[in-house]
């Protein structure tokens, strides 16, 4: 039985600070982030990215450092996404597969330097690669088409494997690609690389400062609802997650992530598996911005919407935040 005012008084427990850190439900450790960067060429490079204020470029050098800081602060995970320059991208992203693309340079140079101290997570698609903007193979309609596209996906997987990288996410939607890339993953002898799949991708219109980013935006032709989800549809996001951990998926993320946490409760209440959420780029462009107008404090509002995705029943967070958040929580 509940008792009554005021037998029981809900303030009561919160009237101070040690009670309150003693009731809280919810904790926040910069274990549970992972920490977006953008690579580009050149040496001793940092690029800020204008749609996305304290973001930038780095070069393969300046990302190494990145590592080293991000260890030093906690932060387990990287997640590397490349900024592949105009002349090496094609219809086909063919230099998806170069094993000295921009990608793969990153992820020697950082398990060099760091070892076993950071884990590298690596974007599986195609978007960065191609002319077209597209996350995969285009038919003359200019439809994205699948097997094809997950062929390339395949060995896009597995040169950045052969690099180093600890944990592959495949971001670009497509039917069956995570069991195409969990079979050619053990048949290589990769049987501890981890896939953290995009299962429930949708079709947002918060990812325009990441396109910027990594150079995509401006070629994009069309849009990408033929394979990304539509934002009304949730019990759909079930079934591609069942989906995607029946193939060999060890993780599923959800993205973006603050607009739909409830897909994010749905899927960790059914499938009570580790489940990650992208803090996507418009939804970190609008803390930024948000604050320099004055809605309200910037760290305070990085922090609650953080710490709402713990809530939601995240196991970690990948959030452009990751590096101040952790040295907030650090003290």
């Amino acid at each position: 039985m509940i008792p009554s005012y005021p037998a029981l008084r809900m303030r009561r427990t919160r009237s101070s600070s040690w009670s309150r850190a003693m009731h809280r439900e919810t904790t926040l450790l910069p274990s549970d982030l992972i920490w977006p960067l953008f690579v580009t060429d050149g040496n001793e490079v940092e690029q800020p990215i204008e749609s996305l204020p304290g973001v930038s470029r780095w070069s393969v050098d300046r990302i190494v450092e990145r590592a080293r800081e991000a260890a030093s602060l906690g932060i387990p995970c990287l997640a590397l996404f490349p900024n592949t320059q105009g002349d090496k991208r094609s219809d086909d992203g063919a230099e998806a597969h170069n094993p000295d693309n921009l990608m793969c340079r990153a992820i020697r140079a950082i398990k060099d330097a760091c070892g076993e101290d950071i884990g590298v997570l690596t974007d599986v698609a195609l978007d960065p690669y191609t002319s077209h903007g597209q996350d995969g193979l285009i038919d003359d309609r200019g439809y994205v088409v699948n097997d094809a596209t997950v062929e390339a996906l395949v060995a896009q997987a597995l040169n950045q494997a052969a690099a180093g990288a600890d944990v592959i996410a495949p971001s670009d939607m497509m039917d069956g690609r995570i069991g195409a890339i969990r079979t050619a993953l053990e048949a290589e002898g990769h049987v501890n690389i981890q896939i953290m799949s995009y299962a429930a991708k949708y079709a947002s219109a918060f990812y325009g400062p990441f396109r910027d980013a990594v150079g995509s935006g401006g070629l994009l032709k069309g849009d990408k609802k033929s394979y990304q989800m539509d934002p009304a549809n949730a019990e759909e996001a079930l079934r591609e997650v069942a989906l995607d951990l029946a193939e060999g998926a060890d993780s599923v993320m959800v993205k973006p992530g603050l607009a739909y946490l409830d897909i994010v409760y749905r899927v960790k209440q059914r499938f009570e598996v580790p489940v990650f959420a992208y803090q996507v780029s418009g939804e970190y462009a609008l803390i930024e911005f948000g604050a320099k107008a004055g809605v309200g404090d910037r760290d305070a509002l990085m922090m609650e919407k953080l710490l709402a995705f713990k809530r939601a029943g995240c196991s970690g967070v990948l959030s452009y935040h990751a590096a101040d958040a952790a040295r907030l929580l650090n003290g």
